[in-house]
């Protein structure tokens, strides 16, 4: 019979076709998703929508939103608009275990684009809050008064419990729709969202038709006048139209979303920083500057270096422009930027960067490009336990709809990647454990698409990786 028919020698030979299989497999990259979203056509929802629907009343507030209004989280920014005259600038608020109502002034604003004219848009930050507390607010005073409330964060600390949505791309369509009702129905409950950019989409119609703004405003109310949204400006709130004569860049949206930009010595509303719970959140600007002595070079630099893993363990970048895409959509996109910060990032050990732009969802692995140095040839991204995780959650559900092409075979980096719309959820423990988490819509509210234990790269920096 010999040696190459005898059964010891069959089965040590399957052994070794099956180790060679999963060989195969674990260096293939990580998991494409099977699920295959049903294709519809995307559309914004008409302006006749309930969830456009004017509030009652002469002169009543709408489109109010909050975000942290300092750099540790004792003051808030509430933000709202008038459409029939200014009204009252001020802000009425009270805590939940106090009867005494306090008031806060702010100001307002107008602006034009091309034939649009905005309404009153106010600002108005209420400042020396104590940590941890439920506040009631009122705006409209003068006119018809409106009634929210938010929570403030626990005080600033290392092993402080904390829950942060994700959303970016949102836009108006019944998809973005489907996308804020499964974040707020998510049993986890995020306590303050993170968004990615790319807000309302305004830029999508003719003359940017910034009636879509107000719309947006008063879409996303029911989320954001009760908890802070982090923002971060993509290439949507650009609103660059010379052809229109408008040549100012940003202008709807620095008019609108304010940002606490000072309290962390930026010069410039598109980077920025705040602390918040255990966590150190840096906003980049993929569409300013940011070469070699650029401001916001110059601004990273200084803030990377102020970081106090001590008083802040988790360190979150938040941009637009993703650096890892394994998409055919927006390719390589981010490349400059990486090469200009990735290095500091991987010296720094952020723990995780969330980015949006591409319009679907994809988590790395840890993994780092700082070898390369355009002479040796090391230009694969290799693994890298300093490194932060990229993740992409431009799957908000907008007008553009899904970015389905990907690149094949899949990159080694690459750990989980699915053209659905979603959200996600970061849930941070304490000081060495976050909880990770990816909702499609087409699932239920508490199902996970994707998940993964984030250990803190500072306080417990092993392998987390999820194909290794």
């Amino acid at each position: 019979m010999g040696i190459l028919g005898s059964p010891s020698f069959v089965t040590l030979a399957l052994a070794l076709c099956l180790l060679l299989n999963v060989a195969a497999l674990c260096s293939s990259g990580g998991v494409t998703s099977s699920y295959v979203r049903k294709v519809e056509k995307t559309l914004d929802m008409p302006l006749d929508s309930d969830v456009f629907a004017i509030p009652p009343g002469y002169n009543a507030p709408q489109q109010v939103h909050i975000t942290q209004g300092d750099l540790n989280g004792k003051a808030t920014l509430v933000s709202w608009v008038t459409m029939d005259e200014p009204g009252s600038n001020e802000v009425r608020y009270w805590s939940e275990n106090s009867k005494q109502k306090k008031l806060a002034k702010g100001k307002y604003v107008t602006y034009t684009f091309f034939n649009y004219t905005s309404g009153f848009i106010h600002q108005c930050t209420i400042t020396n809050l104590e940590y941890n507390t439920k506040y009631y607010y009122e705006v409209g005073l003068l006119n018809t008064t409106r009634q929210f409330w938010f929570v403030t964060p626990p005080q600033v600390g290392p092993d402080v419990p904390y829950t942060f949505g994700l959303i970016g791309d949102l836009g108006q369509t019944y998809d973005s729709n489907k996308t804020l009702t499964h974040y707020e129905m998510n049993p986890r409950k995020g306590q303050a969202l993170m968004f990615v950019g790319d807000l309302s989409y305004a830029d999508h119609y003719p003359y940017h038709d910034n009636v879509r703004w107000d719309t947006w405003g008063r879409f996303i109310e029911r989320s954001v006048a009760y908890q802070p949204w982090i923002w971060v400006a993509g290439n949507h709130e650009l609103d660059f139209a010379p052809e229109l004569g408008e040549s100012v860049p940003f202008k709807p949206y620095t008019h609108r979303y304010h940002v606490p930009y000072r309290a962390s010595q930026s010069t410039a509303p598109f980077w920025y920083s705040i602390k918040r719970a255990s966590a150190h959140i840096i906003v980049l600007a993929s569409y300013s500057a940011y070469g070699k002595y650029t401001p916001q070079y110059t601004w990273l630099e200084q803030e990377l270096s102020k970081v106090n893993r001590t008083e802040t363990p988790w360190l979150i970048v938040l941009l637009h422009s993703p650096w890892y895409n394994s998409y055919n959509y927006h390719y390589m996109e981010g490349e400059s930027m990486r090469v200009m910060f990735e290095p500091w990032f991987v010296q720094h050990k952020v723990d995780v960067v969330f980015a949006g732009h591409v319009h679907a969802y994809e988590r790395s692995e840890r993994v780092s490009s700082i070898a390369y140095n355009i002479t040796n040839r090391r230009c694969i991204p290799v693994k890298d336990n300093s490194a932060p995780v990229y993740i992409t959650i431009g799957d908000g559900g907008n007008i553009e709809g899904l970015a389905n092409k990907m690149i094949e075979p899949q990159p080694d980096y690459s750990a989980y990647r699915e053209a659905s719309f979603g959200h996600a959820m970061f849930d941070i423990k304490n000081r060495t454990h976050a909880y990770y988490s990816w909702h499609r819509n087409q699932d239920g509210y508490a199902v996970e698409a994707d998940s993964m234990w984030f250990f803190n790269r500072y306080w417990y920096p092993v392998d987390d990786s999820t194909t290794h």
